[in-house]
């Protein structure tokens, strides 16, 4: 091992001999395989064929359900996964009902949409965290279509109102399901990567302060109305505001009552968790508390507090939707189905890294179109995952996706057997859990701060998708953010800076001049680097600026030579072996070691580029190309008259001691430290 000096740095070397490799000269050593592309038809026999392994790879993959169940533990899971899936069971009652009002169907079917899909995600779903059934924004979106319903006769009956709301509900909820069914066969599981972290968060805290808006007419006996359209929630919160004098004092104390329990409640189980086997379900005990004391205190009647109501019993048989509107339904179907699976895929991941497992997007697509298009097929509307009840899943200690099947064994027992035991449950003790429920979502809020610290632009997508998400609603809010967030990614392609890089002596390092004070440019060599994609948006400003960062290099650092004919023969050979003459009295190395990709308006640019320093006399050298782009420079990817002005090389390094080494001499002149390598 080399000693160090006292600075820490390394003591000085010998010379070793410097190889300077272009990379035909890598490949030849590295003995370059070239990879073989499959055609298409090649690749469709090798996805189609069929062995043992790979059929029993297949349905694991299918069914997830197959890879977790057998292994199955009763003595550790059991408790969390029996807890939660009767706490998130019975809050899947009332909110079942609640989001089918604001559908604007029968509540009998917000029951429907939260028993099948449990069952269905239970099957194919990949995570253990997530609450699948009816979620009150997707009810707002598909509420806002059933709104539109009108029929012709006015003398038509209110159930045949309601049929005919019911039909479109279940329509666009069936053409939601082979939306995404279709999104799954086309491999679009990876749309929630477009979805960054900001624009996901920022999103999710709209969405969070959207539903506890929504609350605050149930927790205040205040009346309000659906807004629709610009600022919805903004509007609702001014129906409260203006309706404070008409608050029912029944309705505010059940809620605050309530809230002090269910926060109280959440603080000891914080407190004691390491001492309490398993987390107190506060939410269960508030729900059976609520139902008795509003039977007791006849809380409707003396007190006027709203409560759940009537809850139908029976299940209704599978009838395959007809589709007459699917040309009317398919933008709103198209926007539901992107805004659930978004929801679905963002949550998921959340809950996967805090927990430290793994979901599968692709199988979550498919396990959310099955839910959509079998459970229209039950008069189900369109489902997704709960912000709500997957905080409660959570907090109540839930193991694997067993805390679903329960959930919906509940949900059929409730809809045969016991209903009516909830009817007197006040709707008050429900937006409670919801709110208090949402208060991990709030503290999204803190974002803000750390952002503002480490990246500006992440902090205006931040804002960007609250805002419009508040704004806008939730479906062209997501659009929306999705927008700005791109936008701002081409606002930081086109404007990063490209960077001129000397060597630090002693080293093969090349680094940015303006960064390091040690860094010397090399004469008659500029090194420039640049760090993002170049493409049509971008290629003119960046071909712009090496262009003119070259020509003021050739007048600030030259190379100290005089151009001559009478060479050496060794530097004639190698001059001819590199395809140079010594027309080139300056070299431009660039550095593409981060230039992710380039396409092929930028690939042109480039080589006019190259063929413009050429006739200047500056020699143009690639260094650290990418797999991707060397194919693309390859004479099968490029004209193979506009590179014969360019050479590759594997880095820069190399590149600069293969131009020193082709100078004519004296070398002397160009004084090159003698330790160097």
């Amino acid at each position: 091992m080399d000693s160090v000096e006292p600075n820490g740095l390394p003591h000085k070397r010998p010379p070793l001999q410097a190889v300077a490799l272009d990379e035909a000269q890598l490949d030849v050593l590295g003995q370059r395989v070239e990879q073989q592309s499959l055609s298409f038809l090649e690749r469709v026999k090798a996805q189609c064929c069929c062995s043992g392994p790979r059929l029993k790879s297949l349905l694991l993959v299918f069914f997830p359900v197959l890879s977790w169940l057998p292994r199955y533990s009763i003595k550790e899971n059991a408790v969390g996964d029996l807890v939660s899936g009767i706490s998130v069971g019975i809050i899947q009652l009332p909110q079942g009902m609640a989001n089918a009002m604001l559908v604007g169907v029968p509540p009998v079917f917000g029951l429907y949409s939260s028993l099948y899909p449990l069952i269905i995600y239970f099957i194919f779903g990949t995570s253990r965290h997530l609450s699948i059934g009816t979620f009150a924004i997707l009810a707002i979106m598909i509420g806002s279509v059933t709104a539109k319903v009108e029929l012709l006769d006015n003398s038509v009956e209110q159930i045949d109102v309601e049929a005919a709301k019911v039909n479109v509900a279940v329509q666009l909820t069936f053409l939601c399901g082979l939306i995404q069914l279709l999104m799954y066969l086309l491999r679009g599981g990876g749309v929630g990567r477009w979805l960054s972290d900001p624009v996901i968060r920022g999103y999710t805290t709209a969405a969070g302060l959207h539903v506890m808006i929504l609350q605050l007419p149930l927790m205040t006996g205040i009346p309000a109305q659906r807004h629709t359209g610009l600022l919805p929630s903004v509007w609702t919160l001014n129906d409260v505001l203006h309706g404070v004098t008409s608050a029912v004092p029944g309705a505010l104390s059940v809620s605050s009552v309530s809230m002090v329990i269910l926060i109280g409640g959440k603080i000891l189980n914080e407190r004691f968790k390491d001492k309490l086997p398993v987390a107190i379900p506060w939410e269960l005990i508030l729900i059976v508390l609520g139902t008795i004391l509003s039977v007791q205190m006849d809380l409707v009647g003396q007190y006027k507090v709203q409560v759940v109501g009537h809850i139908p019993s029976g299940l209704s048989p599978p009838v395959v939707p007809s589709l007459s509107q699917a040309r009317e339904l398919f933008i709103p179907a198209l926007s539901v189905a992107l805004v659930g699976f978004s929801f679905l895929s963002a949550l998921g991941s959340v809950f996967a890294n805090k927990h430290g497992y793994h979901v599968d997007s692709s199988q979550d697509l498919l396990a959310l179109g099955l839910c959509n298009t079998i459970g229209g097929m039950f008069q189900c509307f369109a489902v997704s995952c709960s912000f709500s009840r997957s905080m409660v899943q959570e907090s109540t200690g839930v193991k694997s996706q067993m805390a679903g099947l329960l959930s919906a064994l509940l949900m059929l027992t409730i809809l045969l057997k016991i209903g009516h035991l909830f009817e007197q449950l006040p709707k008050a003790v429900l937006a409670v859990i919801i709110v208090v429920n949402l208060q991990g979502l709030m503290a999204q809020f803190k974002d803000l701060c750390l952002l503002w610290k480490c990246d500006r632009f992440d902090l205006l997508v931040w804002v960007a998708s609250l805002i419009s998400t508040l704004v806008f609603n939730l479906d062209v809010g997501l659009a929306v953010a999705v927008i700005f967030s791109l936008l701002t990614l081409i606002y930081r392609t086109q404007h990063s800076s490209t960077a001129v890089l000397g060597r630090i002596p002693g080293t093969d390092c090349y680094r940015d001049v303006v960064l390091y004070t040690k860094a010397k440019p090399v004469a008659g060599v500029t090194i420039l680097s640049y760090s993002s994609p170049i493409y049509f948006a971008n290629s003119e400003l960046v071909f712009t600026q090496i262009r003119q960062t070259v020509s003021r290099d050739q007048k600030e650092n030259p190379a100290g030579v005089h151009t001559s004919s009478s060479s050496s023969s060794s530097s004639s050979s190698s001059l001819s072996s590199s395809g140079h003459t010594w027309r080139h009295t300056h070299c431009m190395v660039l550095d593409l070691s981060s230039v992710t990709f380039m396409d092929s308006v930028a690939m042109l640019a480039l080589c006019k580029v190259a063929e413009d320093l050429d006739v200047q006399g500056v020699g143009v050298f690639l260094a650290a190309c990418p797999e991707r782009i060397l194919s693309q420079l390859k004479p099968r990817g490029c004209n193979a008259d506009s590179l014969s002005t360019l050479c590759l090389f594997p880095s820069v390094h190399h590149a600069v001691q293969r131009w020193l080494s082709t100078l004519p001499r004296p070398l002397e002149e160009i004084k090159p430290d003698a330790t160097e390598c």
